[in-house]
């Protein structure tokens, strides 16, 4: 009996079916359990061999379909030529066609209970036709050779708590694009971005979703090919080709990855078999009305082993450092966006399987990759996001402070008059900064539909304020505990919304106040790189304590960023057009302090009126401390300072020592009177003065390559 004639008659291919092969046994045992985490392997289109002959395996998830048959180019897209068989688990359809070629184009032809027929791309295929056809192309990836095995080395060795991560966010179709409009392929990205990323100091690049979706206009945040990398910029391969480019670069690659969610396209993963397979059945649970989309089950074991598997997939096969997670407050809570919701079984609005499926994903992405990073997107106050699962945690490693940023850009959005009444906006994500282990995003969200470009959220009294405002937020972000993330453009402060058809707006650059943004974020990026007291003690109140919180009145605010070793940074920020002349705050040493940053540098555009240089401290009691300093501050500014060490000649080398002292000895004597040249403490006076300045003279560096074209 042909696998035909079973289908037609469905008593007697019961009885005919025979057992499932032995390798077949526990990959399903598994699956239906929600612990295969390796299912790609098992699903979709696998090279295999059947009576000695070379050829592909398909296999679909099927289990409310009443036959299911392989269709495309090869047989007339006829569903009856090449029928599928059930196998002895009756949920699952497997068909062996021999000599398939690479971009071998097919859908799974689905008869469904109720007897309409619904072709569906393959859930696990790993190449699609381009837009608008839906169709999956057999690629088999597993060919590809990778080089970043040193990268992968590198990343071992690397605690990524404490160490600094300024992430630049992009989409990769409007990043840069060729003079028709066209967009770059992944490799063409890769190699323009690279060299941008490296010289303005950059450690992270950031994608918008590239797994396959059909309509543009979602950025790829509604997907149809969980499992295939966009065709839009080139193949499989090309897309590993630009991994394997920015790892050799030394630069880490966050995929955004969207498992809340999926969109109701005939081609996808809706209602795949003619009923609820992937999604929610309940009508009070299913759909986001807002976004129109479908949500995943996550209480059902085989969505479970799909999405574990999808997330480790990207994570191995394709190896990408770690997954921004999209939407997990849209998971946690039953009534997100809903005016009806079903309680759980305690009658609250937290939906259990998720936050079960959420510690699930990330104990079995970091049992077996545990330097990865898996950033919750989480826009509540959840508790225990960034804590581990054994302590009832969620299990990611990193949140987006979404409170930090709704409350500054509405603090930076507000005419200075009221920002004294809203100095708590400034200062209130301070308190909370190491509940969690943040990243602060100014992301694409906050540069579209309306909401303005990030420089036009500034207040201010013409472009000077509002350039001098962005500064101010910028470096107030860069001292800020927590890692960073900003998009694209913001680097060089693009007047418009960001608009995915078209590329940034480059052209500002042609703009002096556009280039001194570019050099001021450059600069910036270098300063927070070098800097450790910015960055390695992010999660801790160790790297962190206070000045001043509480001058509303003036809002300035004034605090200290300190490393494991004791270096420390004190950042002072004035956040209303108003010079604030003989400002006095504590300081925690006897010495001096140097203005080593100011965002008002007028290589940056700034007035550059102000430059306080080196201030001596002064026997005078403020803020909790013993000592206290005297500054000017520009308004609409935020200053870095750093405490001057005593040079010690003791740590010199011997040589140099000698060398030095001989040298400023002869120098000191032929300048002072004889006498009192004479006199050994004033001698020592001049020779660790001079050492000094000696240690402050800058190496010469080499001179900076020439802009790349993404530069110009």
């Amino acid at each position: 009996m042909n696998n035909l004639e079973k289908e037609q008659n469905p008593k007697k291919a019961d009885k005919s079916i025979s057992s499932l092969p032995l390798d077949y046994e526990f990959p399903l045992h598994v699956f239906h359990e929600g612990t295969n985490f390796d299912l790609g392997d098992f699903f979709g289109a696998h090279k295999g061999k059947k009576d000695g002959k070379s050829g592909v395996y398909f296999r679909v998830w099927a289990p409310n379909a009443k036959s299911v048959s392989l269709v495309g180019d090869f047989n007339e897209w006829d569903r009856d030529k090449t029928p599928m068989a059930r196998l002895a688990d009756k949920s699952v359809w497997e068909i062996f066609l021999p000599d398939v070629p690479q971009f071998f184009q097919y859908k799974y032809s689905i008869e469904t209970s109720h007897k309409s027929v619904v072709n569906k791309a393959d859930p696990f295929g790993t190449h699609m036709e381009t837009r608008p056809g839906t169709a999956t192309k057999y690629f088999d990836i597993s060919e590809y050779k990778w080089t970043d095995r040193n990268w992968y080395k590198k990343k071992s060795e690397v605690n990524v708590y404490k160490s600094p991560m300024n992430i630049y966010e992009a989409h990769l179709g409007s990043w840069r694009q060729y003079e028709d409009g066209s967009p770059f392929d992944y490799v063409k990205f890769a190699e323009e971005i690279i060299p941008y990323l490296k010289e303005m100091g950059y450690t992270h690049l950031e994608l918008m979703p590239l797994a396959e979706y059909p309509f543009d206009g979602s950025w790829g945040y509604q997907i149809i090919g969980y499992y295939a990398p966009t065709s839009r910029y080139g193949t499989p391969f090309d897309f590993m080709k630009m991994i394997d480019l920015f790892h050799n670069a030394g630069i880490g690659v966050i995929l955004d990855w969207v498992p809340g969610h999926f969109p109701k396209d005939a081609a996808g993963l809706y209602e795949f078999d003619g009923s609820c397979l992937y999604e929610y059945s309940d009508p009070l649970k299913k759909d986001h009305l807002s976004w129109g989309t479908h949500v995943f089950d996550f209480g059902k074991p085989e969505v479970v082993s799909f999405l574990v598997s999808n997330a480790l997939y990207w994570l191995e096969k394709y190896h990408v450092d770690g997954l921004r997670v999209d939407a997990v407050a849209s998971m946690l809570y039953l009534d997100y966006d809903r005016r009806e919701w079903r309680p759980n079984k305690d009658g609250g609005h937290e939906c259990y399987e998720a936050i079960d499926f959420l510690r699930k994903l990330n104990t079995a992405v970091f049992a077996r990759n545990p330097d990865v990073l898996m950033i919750a997107e989480e826009s509540t106050a959840w508790p225990l996001v960034t804590k581990p699962v054994d302590v009832g945690g969620l299990g990611f490693n990193y949140k987006w402070n979404m409170g930090w940023m709704n409350d500054v850009l509405d603090y930076m959005k507000m005419d200075p008059i009221y920002r004294a009444d809203n100095h708590n906006k400034l200062t209130f994500s301070f308190f909370y900064s190491f509940s969690e282990n943040y990243i602060l995003p100014i992301s694409h969200d906050e540069v579209v539909h309306g909401k303005a470009s990030l420089v036009n959220k500034m207040s201010g009294n013409g472009w000077v304020q509002k350039y001098a405002s962005y500064r101010a937020f910028m470096a107030y972000m860069i001292a800020h505990p927590g890692k960073k993330l900003s998009f694209m453009g913001s680097e060089f402060a693009q007047v418009t919304e960001w608009d995915e058809k078209k590329e940034i707006d480059w052209a500002c650059l042609a703009d002096k106040s556009h280039q001194g943004i570019a050099a001021f974020s450059k600069a910036l990026n270098k300063f927070y790189l070098e800097n450790s007291p910015l960055w390695e003690q992010d999660d801790s109140w160790n790297g962190f304590a206070w000045i001043s919180h509480d001058d509303y009145m003036q809002s300035v605010i004034a605090f200290r960023r300190i490393d494991e070793k004791g270096n420390e940074i004190i950042a002072v920020c004035n956040f209303v057009p108003v010079d604030r002349k003989n400002y006095r705050i504590g300081v925690p040493e006897a010495s001096a302090y140097e203005q080593v940053f100011s965002s008002e540098d007028p290589k940056f555009g700034g007035t550059g009126f102000y430059d306080n240089k080196k201030v001596k401290t002064e026997d005078f009691a403020m803020h909790g401390y013993e000592n206290s300093i005297e500054l000017t501050i520009p308004g609409l500014s935020v200053m870095f300072f750093k405490p001057i060490k005593a040079v010690k000649k003791t740590k010199s080398p011997a040589v140099k020592t000698e060398v030095i002292e001989a040298v400023v000895i002869e120098k000191a004597a032929a300048k002072k009177p004889k006498a009192e040249a004479k006199k050994p403490e004033a001698v020592e006076t001049v020779v660790i003065e001079e050492i000094e300045v000696i240690a402050e003279k800058p190496k010469k560096t080499r001179k900076p390559k020439a802009k790349t074209q993404a530069q110009s």
